[in-house]
């Protein structure tokens, strides 16, 4: 379907899935930052209202359990961060809810476990919500149901919301994804402790020496660093998903990716 920009150009219609990190969303103690979100929701509208179909993959469910409960650490007991995303959960989907609703869109929430796709017709199931909802204009928000699974709690692979991500604009044969994190991109050595680290721009293939340039850490709020991000791209590509990596601080950025300009790391599809 081909749409036309604000510059008169006619455009594809495309599928994005917009994935947003804990540090993306909250402060360093955990609480919302309101001013950030508000900022997300209203570009993502707009993106919407131009022609993009959004699915929105959002992770943050403990940290704003956490603000919401009055702790500020993350505690290491399971069952303590199940309830905790429990509480978190209704108080981003509230969130998302009224802001996205200022700016005239609808949202449904989806919460998926790895046990909703492990068949061809659960799979189908998801992928069939997905088109009904994005038909009917309304926003997917969608994250990992930290109630009643752990795999993302006891950090395993597909339990990481960077791989969700990856596997939902797979089904949903996405034309891209960008994950908004907390650095510009990959670098090839860690920039927290290297000044002289150079940030890549494009990656055509992900490989061992790739992999091998991304730093295993993530900060107090979140589970993975831009090793499950390379995880994620590596698997979307393949899927023939292109996939950006940015700095979700100035939600904006998510124009520039939309428009092909220079930003954050590209990580080009498999052919």
């Amino acid at each position: 379907m081909k749409i036309r920009n604000e510059t008169g150009v006619f455009m594809e219609k495309k599928r994005t899935v917009i994935k947003v990190g804990t540090s993306t969303l909250t402060y360093e103690n955990g609480k919302i930052n309101y001013r950030r979100v508000e900022q997300l929701c209203k570009v993502l509208s707009d993106l919407q209202n131009r022609g993009e179909q959004v699915i929105f993959v959002s992770s943050g469910a403990i940290a704003v359990g956490m603000g919401k409960a009055g702790l500020d650490k993350r505690p290491s007991e399971t069952k303590k961060k199940q309830a905790l995303a429990a509480i978190g959960q209704c108080e981003l989907m509230f969130m998302y809810d009224k802001l996205f609703g200022e700016y005239n869109h609808s949202v449904a929430q989806l919460l998926l476990t790895r046990y909703a796709v492990e068949t061809e017709q659960k799979r189908q199931n998801v992928i069939n919500t997905i088109d009904e909802l994005l038909k009917m204009n309304i926003i997917p928000v969608i994250n990992e149901n930290d109630t009643v699974t752990i795999d993302e709690l006891e950090g395993n692979n597909f339990g990481d919301n960077d791989m969700l991500s990856a596997i939902v604009a797979g089904l949903i044969s996405a034309d891209r994804l960008i994950i908004l994190t907390d650095i510009d991109g990959l670098y090839d050595s860690n920039p927290r402790t290297n000044p002289n680290a150079k940030k890549l721009d494009v990656i055509e293939k992900i490989n061992a020496e790739i992999l091998e340039m991304a730093a295993g850490t993530g900060s107090n709020r979140g589970t993975g660093g831009m090793i499950t991000k390379l995880h994620a791209a590596d698997y979307a590509t393949k899927r023939g998903v292109e996939v950006s990596v940015i700095n979700g601080s100035n939600p904006e950025n998510l124009y520039e990716v939309i428009d092909g300009k220079k930003i954050g790391t590209k990580f080009l599809p498999v052919k």
